[in-house]
């Protein structure tokens, strides 16, 4: 009776093992996964200061089409900046204690596939900037305005594409960590160095 009362401990005792390990690699996980995606929004932020302070300059400084420009990339990054501060929040907001491990990698995975959607749309942008640059040029009137513009959302578009690609490979070469935990938790090699002899 003895020997079995020590065989239900021990499983226990391993049951709580595993599921605090998995706890300490899901949350763990979590926060790598949150300090990365804050990192990104310091960058996408600071971005959005330099071209704001920029914008407004040259806005005030110069004429014609680099006035335009400069006053696109204001108008473009106090989007910008929205965007990095609300996601910031929402980072700082976020409680990883009272998140369950599918519900950080499903919040993960969300983020990843969000950068890899908008590499899409910056693509999308800088086209909308070259044909706005072409439309300039025959417009005596807009020109000056559709060039800058155009030249600025061409700009913009690119630095995002960059910016979404690299955040993107980021994200994807940290989600690996997180499967092979769960494939190790899965197949019971987390503890395959615990011996019980009995």
């Amino acid at each position: 009776m003895k020997a079995e009362k020590r065989i239900v401990v021990t499983i226990l005792m391993l049951m709580t093992v595993v599921v605090v390990v998995a706890q300490d690699g899901s949350r763990a996980f979590g926060e790598v996964s949150l300090a990365a995606n804050n990192a990104g929004m310091y960058v996408l932020g600071g971005w959005a200061l330099a071209n704001m302070a920029a914008g407004a300059y040259g806005w005030a400084a110069f004429e014609g089409e680099k006035k335009y420009f400069s006053q696109m990339n204001l108008f473009w990054n106090i989007v910008n900046l929205s965007i990095a501060g609300f996601a910031l929040y929402s980072n700082y907001s976020t409680d990883l204690l009272s998140l369950g491990d599918g519900e950080i990698m499903t919040k993960h995975l969300k983020t990843e596939r969000l950068f890899l959607i908008n590499s899409g749309l910056d693509v999308a942008y800088m086209g909308a900037g070259i044909l706005m640059r072409h439309l300039g040029t025959g417009s005596e009137r807009r020109g000056d305005l559709l060039k800058g513009y155009g030249n600025a959302v061409i700009l913009q578009g690119g630095f995002l594409l960059v910016f979404d690609i690299v955040m993107y490979f980021i994200f994807r070469d940290i989600r690996p960590a997180v499967i092979e935990l769960t494939s190790a938790l899965q197949q019971g090699t987390l503890h395959s160095g615990i011996r019980i002899a009995f």
